[in-house]
């Protein structure tokens, strides 16, 4: 091969390198680009970090009830199985409700998954308010191993009238690769972050 098909090949290689090393950094950083794309322009409905729920400060809207429905999706990339065991339920707003939520990792490998949560519609948003939820921590299955994951939320009675049906949906990420095969209270020394 001459000089000149050399240093085609060379310049062929070092791109192709480039490319896979840009296409792994876009997909590491996914996950806080989606996280910071929703807080700072709103959308995607980021339903926010936990909620205290007091039952004293708290008044619940018997005369009124708001369909939410519960929407489950993977990333591309991430093989486990991920369902809830309704596909929505009637709430009174103000009412503390539970949802579970399952997954399965259907690999023969440890992998650590994160679910990341949406509201619609947008206006909905600052009125779900969720107590305990999985998408709080990464969640660590071994190969095969199922978890049970319950999620407990409040509708808010100042939720809008003209609001009669809000969908909660989230996807999951396999950050298996970002989190070094471990959650960060595993890191810490604390054990598995379990399905909250």
């Amino acid at each position: 091969m001459s000089a000149n098909g050399t240093s085609t090949h060379g310049r062929t290689v070092r791109k192709l390198v480039f490319l896979v090393v840009g296409m792994f950094a876009f997909g590491w950083a996914l996950i806080p680009l989606y996280d910071l794309l929703c807080e700072i322009t709103g959308l995607g409905g980021d339903t926010g970090g936990q909620y205290t729920y007091d039952p004293a400060d708290t008044r619940v809207d018997r005369s009124r009830l708001v369909k939410v429905n519960f929407i489950t999706n993977t990333n591309a990339g991430m093989t486990w199985d991920f369902w809830s065991d309704k596909g929505g339920m009637r709430v009174h707003p103000g009412e503390l409700n539970e949802a579970i939520f399952y997954v399965k990792n259907t690999t023969d490998k440890r992998m650590v998954g994160q679910a990341v949560p949406s509201v619609v519609p947008l206006t909905a948003t600052d009125y779900f308010h969720k107590t305990e939820c999985f998408c709080f921590n990464s969640q660590v299955l071994e190969p095969g191993e199922e978890m049970e994951m319950p999620m407990r939320f409040i509708v808010d009675s100042d939720l809008p009238p003209n609001v009669q049906s809000i969908s909660l949906s989230y996807a999951l990420f396999d950050i298996t690769q970002l989190s070094g095969g471990q959650t960060q209270l595993e890191a810490a020394g604390h054990g598995s972050a379990g399905g909250n």
